[in-house]
C-alpha cells in the first residue's frame, strides 16, 4: 500500500521524496576513497601543478552549477516574456564555483568555461543569448570589483531527448602557490565561527537578496509554487515524483513573499550573492587569523562537518531566518531539521578565526553592507572516534548532525 505522502516526507524528508539530497551519501560513498589530492582536508580537491609542473605551485578544477534554479528562470520568462532572467542564473552558476573556490584561498586568475544543455524547440535563441550575455556581463562586473575571471568558452549542446528545457553548468579553473593554500587542517576546537549574511543589499550588488542562493531549490520552488505551474509547464518537473510533492504551494511567482518587500519570484531567483570582494580582503589584510573558510552550499548549516578534525561545530546564535525560508517551512511543514541542512538559513560563508580576531572579519564583511556576526564556536569532539558533529540551537529546539 502506498504510503501518504506527509508519512513519506516525515520518514525520508522532502527534499529526498524529490529526488534530491542534500547529504549525497552516494556520492560521498563513491567517491571518497579516490585519491584526495595533495591537501585532504581542503575544501576543493587541489593538485600538483600539471598545466606548467612547477613543484611551487598547484592546480584546482571545480564544477558546479546553476542547479534547478533554471526551471525558475525558465517559468519567469515563460510567464513574462522577459529573457533577462537569465542574466541572474549566468551569475548563479559562476558563483557557485567561484565562492567554493575562495575557501581554498583562490580570489583571482580563475579561468571559467560554461556548458549548456538545451531542448531547443522550448529554450529558444533569444533566450540563449541573454543567458551568455549574463556570463559575459558577470564576469566583468567581477573584473571591476577586483576579481582577476576569465571566461574560456563553454559550450552549448542541444540534447532534447535528455532535457525537457534547459541546465547550466560551469567549470572553473587556478593555479596557485602551495604555500597560499587554505588547507582545513587549522579547522580544529577553540575557534569563533563568524556567518556571513546571505540576504540583504551588498554594496556591489544592484538589488536586495532574498539569501536562497543555489541549494535546495527544488523544494523551495513545489513548497512555495501552486498547482498553476504543475497543469501549464508539465515539462518542469520529474512525473515521477509523488504528485503531492509537486508545485503544492500556495503561491504564484508574481505574489508578494509574506514579510518582504520581494515578490516570491523574485526571491526564489535571487542571483547568488559572491564573497569573493569580501574574502579577497580579508586574506590580504588579515590572512594569519584566517584558519578556514566554508561555503555553506549543499548541506546548509551541516557543510562544516566534513572539515576540520575533532570538532563539535556548536551554533547557537545564528541570523534570523529571512522570510524566503521562514515561507518555505510555513507553506511545507518542513522541519527545523530539514530545513538546516537543505538551506544556508541566513549565511551562506563561514569564516574560522580565534575569537579575537572575530571584530576583524565582521568589520570587514560590514564594510561591503554584509551583516556578520559570530554564529557559534568550535569545541572538542563528543562522539567515539573524535568525529565531527554540529550542534544548533535555534528557537528553542536542539538540532544535532554528524555524517
Amino acid at each position: 500500500m502506498k504510503k501518504p505522502v506527509q508519512k513519506l516526507a516525515a520518514e525520508i524528508g522532502r527534499y529526498a521524496a524529490r529526488g534530491a539530497s542534500a547529504t549525497k551519501r552516494e556520492v560521498h560513498a563513491a567517491v571518497d576513497h579516490l585519491d584526495r589530492g595533495l591537501f585532504p582536508g581542503a575544501f576543493c580537491k587541489i593538485t600538483a601543478d600539471y598545466l606548467t609542473g612547477n613543484p611551487r605551485l598547484c592546480n584546482v578544477i571545480h564544477a558546479d552549477g546553476s542547479g534547478t534554479k533554471s526551471v525558475l528562470a525558465y517559468l519567469h520568462w515563460r510567464e513574462t516574456g522577459d529573457a533577462r532572467v537569465f542574466h541572474g542564473l549566468a551569475q548563479d552558476s559562476l558563483v557557485m564555483n567561484l565562492d567554493d573556490l575562495l575557501c581554498v584561498g583562490v580570489t583571482g586568475r580563475v579561468l571559467f568555461s560554461s556548458t549548456i544543455n538545451r531542448n531547443a524547440r522550448r529554450f529558444t535563441g533569444a533566450a540563449l543569448a541573454e543567458l551568455i550575455a549574463g556570463h559575459e556581463d558577470f564576469l566583468a562586473k567581477l573584473r571591476d570589483l577586483g576579481v582577476d575571471v576569465e571566461n574560456g568558452g563553454g559550450e552549448t549542446a542541444d540534447v532534447g531527448d535528455l532535457t525537457p528545457t534547459f541546465t547550466l553548468d560551469s567549470c572553473a579553473v587556478a593555479v596557485l602557490p602551495r604555500k597560499a593554500v587554505i588547507t582545513g587542517e587549522k579547522i580544529r576546537p577553540g575557534l569563533a565561527i563568524v556567518g556571513l549574511a546571505s540576504f540583504g543589499q551588498a554594496t556591489y550588488e544592484d538589488a536586495p537578496n532574498s539569501g536562497i542562493g543555489s541549494n535546495g531549490l527544488t523544494s523551495a520552488r513545489h513548497d512555495l509554487l501552486s498547482a498553476h505551474y504543475r497543469k501549464k509547464y508539465p515539462e518542469t518537473f520529474d512525473p515521477g515524483i509523488n504528485p503531492a510533492l509537486v508545485y503544492c504551494g500556495p503561491h504564484r511567482m508574481s505574489d508578494t513573499l509574506p514579510g518582504s518587500d520581494l515578490t516570491v519570484g523574485q526571491a526564489l531567483l535571487s542571483p547568488t550573492r559572491t564573497y569573493a570582494p569580501v574574502i579577497a580582503q580579508l586574506l590580504r589584510k588579515h590572512r594569519a587569523s584566517i584558519r578556514g573558510l566554508v561555503h555553506c552550499s549543499g548541506g546548509g548549516q551541516t557543510k562544516c562537518l566534513r572539515f576540520g578534525r575533532g570538532v563539535h561545530f556548536l551554533k547557537d546564535n545564528l541570523f534570523p531566518p529571512p522570510a524566503i525560508f521562514r515561507a518555505i517551512q510555513k507553506a511545507s511543514g518542513t522541519t527545523p531539521h530539514e530545513m538546516h541542512r537543505v538551506y544556508n538559513m541566513g549565511h551562506r560563508l563561514e569564516v574560522f578565526c580565534p575569537p579575537a580576531a572575530a571584530a576583524k572579519v565582521i568589520a570587514t564583511a560590514e564594510a561591503f553592507g554584509i551583516e556578520a556576526r559570530i554564529v557559534g564556536r568550535t569545541l572538542p569532539s563528543r562522539l567515539p572516534g573524535n568525529a565531527n558533529h554540529v550542534t544548533i540551537l535555534t528557537g528553542g529546539e536542539e538540532l544535532a548532525y554528524t555524517l
